[in-house]
């Protein structure tokens, strides 16, 4: 992937993970668990710089609730230790510009639940492109009750049309609940666009990933009884940062049927305040 990055850390118990952010900006995101992160941040002079300590509440699970994060800029490097250990997401891009290392709290994060019916799905807009400031990185969490059809309409972003679509390839990475003892499972639908080859039907695990540099995507497919969760790691070459995509024309009429279906009643997962209702 030319733009993108994504890196998962299971930590042990007190275990630490050293990261060089190189000419990458970063989000250090928990999926379970809590952790301490430190930044240091590279000085414009030789050997200057400054060191803050970010503590993350972090969450048991993906599904039990919206967590919060640390931005971690380009140029610097960091830290990240935690006491009774975790899994964590480092999704990254490249990055031209040098922010400032923060911290996103987790009541500041937008939740949205997007489609109806059978299509319901809740999207944590963590560092959406008009949520949090980053210089190229999109990221953003979907979570998808069992047996629902998630990122769909199938949709693309791979041409700059401006005011109409962005150029961003896309990372998605997946977690799926199980259900009672059996582990679960999903589908992931990429089939080529105009500008595009990728073409991949695939099953997908707790720990997968599908790369995505371009095509039509979706559905995201969750099995009946088997919850799904997916990171999407998004950036591209455009110098301004927004989301822009196309429905495939074969699908997009499904938005028009969505209005006069509920929002699937097992969404928000727990612990979620839902802040905007997006169809």
């Amino acid at each position: 992937m030319a733009h993108t990055r994504l890196r998962v850390l299971d930590l042990e118990p007190g275990e630490r993970y050293q990261l060089d952010c190189g000419d990458h900006e970063w989000i250090v995101l928990p999926l379970a668990g809590a952790c301490v992160v430190h930044s240091h941040e590279a000085g414009r002079a030789p050997g200057g710089g400054s060191t803050r300590v970010f503590e993350l509440r972090g969450r048991a699970d993906v599904f039990a609730g919206v967590s919060d994060f640390v931005y971690l800029p380009r140029d610097g490097r960091a830290e990240v230790r935690s006491v009774d250990g975790g899994r964590f997401a480092l999704a990254g891009a490249r990055a031209t510009r040098r922010l400032t290392a923060r911290h996103g709290p987790a009541e500041r994060v937008p939740v949205e639940l997007r489609g109806a019916g059978n299509c319901s799905r809740q999207v944590n807009n963590f560092a959406a492109a008009d949520v949090f400031a980053c210089d190229r990185l999109i990221a953003v969490e979907v979570l998808t009750p069992g047996g629902n059809w998630s990122s769909y309409p199938p949709h693309k972003h791979d041409e700059h049309h401006p005011g109409a679509e962005s150029e961003l390839e896309e990372i998605y990475y997946y977690e799926i609940a199980p259900h009672a003892g059996t582990p679960g499972l999903g589908y992931q639908r990429v089939s080529p666009s105009p500008a595009g080859k990728t073409d991949i039907l695939t099953e997908v695990r707790t720990g997968d990933a599908v790369l995505i540099p371009d095509g039509w995507h979706g559905p995201s497919i969750a099995a009946p009884g088997h919850d799904m969760y997916y990171l999407n790691v998004m950036a591209g070459p455009g110098r301004t940062r927004e989301w822009l995509i196309r429905d495939h024309p074969d699908h997009g009429w499904i938005r028009d049927t969505w209005p006069d279906q509920a929002i699937d009643p097992r969404l928000p997962f727990p612990a979620a305040e839902r802040t905007e209702d997006t169809r």
